[in-house]
């Protein structure tokens, strides 16, 4: 979950791999430094604990000078965040120096090893064994070339990794290899660069080149790129992708906050999304490459995913199950990869995962493709692995998402669903055009409704005042809007580090009401649906006990509105099975609002990371 960063060519390297580590701290901010080749031939590294604004600091006092210069935002897996574990890491010379994203599964072998033949190992990491490895293969039959250097110690390595290599014996060279953990490369006429992912990239080229899986490259200051395989072989035709949209898209562009900026963005996104999605046939998905009888021929689906995809995966549950008729089972991607799923041959797999590269999501859809089903991928980032893995891939197009709980992902992902639950219905003859078309409407109508939601943004930064001083909070909702219900104690937690729970609204005569005592901030989703009235009752059950209840409602419910505290009011949603894409917008709006109430960084929870790529 780490992210690297590297540049080699005419400008000074210190300016880029800050700005680029500004880009990624997104995947991780416990510590961070970098390190380049200075003009006399050594190295020159700053590394501190704390985030990239604090090594930015030290910078400006260190000024580190060289135009080749890797850098690195860590997530501390092994060794706790501290200055001596931060990246970059060195060998004993002082003159190798390394940076990766992944983990080292077999580190401690590696670390023995090393320690008896005399190397001297400065931190607590599984990382820094790889500059070992590549000091010995550099003073080996490997010197003069950083790629079978990098080649050679990659060889000893058992999980996963994006590593970047520079040598003070190689000026203005990068070497980088690729196992399971993403890594993009740039070429321009000012030089070459390496990434976690595009973002960092996106300002200096509209190109990439996709590292693959056991693949290596030699990045040189003339902006030249040169991949080879596991063999060392070169590569004539690297995967190459198009970045499709600004660099400004990754920028705050006015807003506090990213959060706040990605739920602004989320009727925007939805609308790219169904753009072109209907015509004669019904609901146009090219990407699935499956033939309509084929989709007929599907028995069952697994969903997959982990966190708010998950989420996400409920509703797809609900959407599938109701409108195609199709048994549908939703599993955590970590539990998957240790049970026995049904397959058959008619089995469909579609992992849902933001960033494409979710270490136990990935796994989980290797075990299902081997198990022989096809698998889809519904993903927010081009190229990424589960894209690249899959049979085949719905981009939900909400452009970068920075903030690390997601939010535009969301509301996007739950629409892709509903446009693959539509194909699979008019696939199996469970709807016809006229049906297909009708559902499509009302999702069309979904954005202009968001927007209303987000003009009434001030109900929750009034509600919040329940949730300053609390320490814990109930999440109640019946039917798909449990799910809604569990996304918002999600969300609260986040980015507040208030401990939320979240059940069924029948379930918490079941023991959560033990937990209600006068004051305690309970939130009910109580939307006008077919469920209506008993949520109602659920929330006369917890004003009994003295609770605090706010409540999501349909408008002009005031049966609702004279019970609870405070209202968060929705305006009427054309469906029901769409209810929980807007009334999730006024949860997200109220997790900021209770989250910078208690002064937490909402852009950056502590602990968590965006992109989990290690299990």
């Amino acid at each position: 979950m780490c992210g690297i960063v590297g540049y080699t060519g005419r400008r000074q390297a210190a300016e880029f791999l800050l700005s680029g580590l500004a880009a990624l701290e997104y995947r991780g901010y416990d510590s961070a430094g970098i390190e380049v080749v200075s003009p006399s031939g050594n190295l020159h590294g700053v590394k501190c604990a704390g985030r990239v604004s604090v090594l930015a600091e030290r910078c400006r006092t260190a000024n580190p000078v060289g135009t080749t210069g890797i850098a690195h935002t860590r997530w501390a897996t092994h060794g706790a965040p501290t200055d001596r574990n931060a990246h970059p890491h060195l060998d004993c010379s002082g003159r190798i120096a390394i940076v990766h994203n992944g983990i080292i599964e077999n580190f401690q072998e590696l670390r023995a090893y090393l320690s008896r033949a005399g190397h001297k190992i400065a931190s607590d990491t599984d990382s820094e064994v790889i500059a070992h490895l590549v000091e010995d293969a550099w003073e080996g039959p490997a010197r003069g070339s950083l790629v079978d250097a990098l080649r050679n110690a990659c060889q000893r390595l058992e999980g996963s990794y994006a590593i970047a290599l520079e040598c003070a014996d190689a000026p203005g060279q990068i070497a980088v290899a690729r196992r399971g953990s993403p890594l993009v490369l740039a070429s321009t006429e000012d030089g070459a660069y390496a990434a976690s992912d595009v973002t960092p990239l996106a300002a200096v080229s509209s190109h990439v080149i996709q590292l693959e899986d056991d693949q290596f490259a030699l990045l040189r200051e003339d902006g030249s790129i040169s991949v080879f395989d596991s063999e060392g072989l070169l590569v004539e035709s690297p995967t190459r992708l198009d970045i499709d949209w600004d660099a400004s898209a990754a920028t705050l562009g006015g807003y506090a906050d990213f959060m706040a900026k990605e739920m602004a963005e989320q009727p925007e996104a939805i609308e790219r999304l169904l753009k072109d999605r209907l015509d004669e046939h019904g609901i146009r998905l090219d990407e699935l490459s499956m033939t309509g009888e084929e989709l007929a021929g599907i028995d069952r689906v697994y969903l997959v995913a982990c966190g708010t995809s998950y989420h996400v995966g409920l509703i797809a549950r609900e959407l599938i199950e109701q409108w195609a008729g199709i048994p549908v089972f939703c599993e955590y991607a970590s539990e998957l990869n240790y049970k026995e799923p049904l397959v058959t041959e008619h089995t469909l797999c579609v992992v849902i995962t933001q960033s494409g590269e979710t270490a136990d999501t990935l796994t989980a859809a290797r075990r299902m493709r081997a198990l022989g089903c096809r698998v889809f991928a519904v993903t927010n980032v081009l190229g990424s692995t589960a894209a690249r893995e899959s049979d085949g891939t719905l981009y939900v197009q909400a452009g970068p998402e920075i903030c690390v709980c997601s939010t535009k992902a969301y509301t996007a992902q739950m629409v892709a669903c509903a446009l693959l639950a539509l194909r699979l219905a008019f696939s199996a003859g469970k709807m016809g055009h006229a049906e297909v078309e009708r559902h499509f409407r009302n999702l069309e109508a979904l954005p202009d409704l968001i927007r209303e939601v987000l003009r009434r943004s001030w109900q929750g930064k009034r509600a919040a005042a329940l949730f300053r001083r609390a320490s814990s909070a109930l999440f109640l909702g019946r039917g798909v809007n449990s799910t809604t219900a569990y996304e918002g104690a999600l969300k609260l937690k986040e980015v507040s580090y208030l401990h939320a729970e979240a059940y069924p609204a029948g379930e918490m005569k079941h023991g959560p009401i033990a937990l209600l005592e006068p004051g305690f901030p309970v939130v009910a989703i109580v939307p006008a649906d077919h469920v209506h009235e008993k949520t109602l009752s659920n929330i006369q059950e917890v004003i009994a006990r003295g609770a605090s209840c706010v409540a999501v409602a349909t408008d002009g419910d005031e049966a609702v509105a004279s019970l609870c505290e405070h209202t968060l009011w929705i305006p009427p949603v054309p469906e029901e099975m769409l209810v929980p894409i807007v009334a999730i917008v006024h949860l997200q709006l109220l997790a900021r609002y209770v989250a910078r109430a208690r002064g937490c960084d909402v852009d950056k929870p502590r602990n968590l990371a965006k992109s989990v790529t290690v299990e």
